[in-house]
């Protein structure tokens, strides 16, 4: 069973969308961070359902920026960057937005 498991080809993620992801996460987690008031809606409130979506676009760039596969079919799919970049440009619109 472990010869099975230790020669599967696994495929290897693109080095530059690697880098491209994680660049991608790095500022949006630094504003949620530092100073998450930037995030804020045009009346002065959060957005919690819009930010959570956000936050999984976040997750997804930086487990996918620094080489992590999950193995859960699930998992792969949404810390994929076909999820995680529109996420994440949807956070860079309601950044720049405000």
């Amino acid at each position: 069973m472990t010869e099975i498991a230790m020669t599967a080809e696994e495929s290897k993620p693109n080095k530059f969308v690697m880098a491209i992801s994680f660049l991608m996460a790095l500022p949006l987690a630094t504003v949620l961070l530092i100073h998450p008031a930037l995030m804020l809606d045009a009346n002065g409130h959060y957005n919690h359902s819009a930010l959570m979506m956000i936050m999984i676009g976040i997750s997804g760039g930086f487990i996918y920026g620094v080489g992590f596969l999950p193995k859960f079919w699930l998992w792969k799919w949404l810390f994929s960057p076909y999820i995680a970049w529109p996420l994440m440009i949807w956070g860079y619109y309601t950044w720049l937005l405000t």
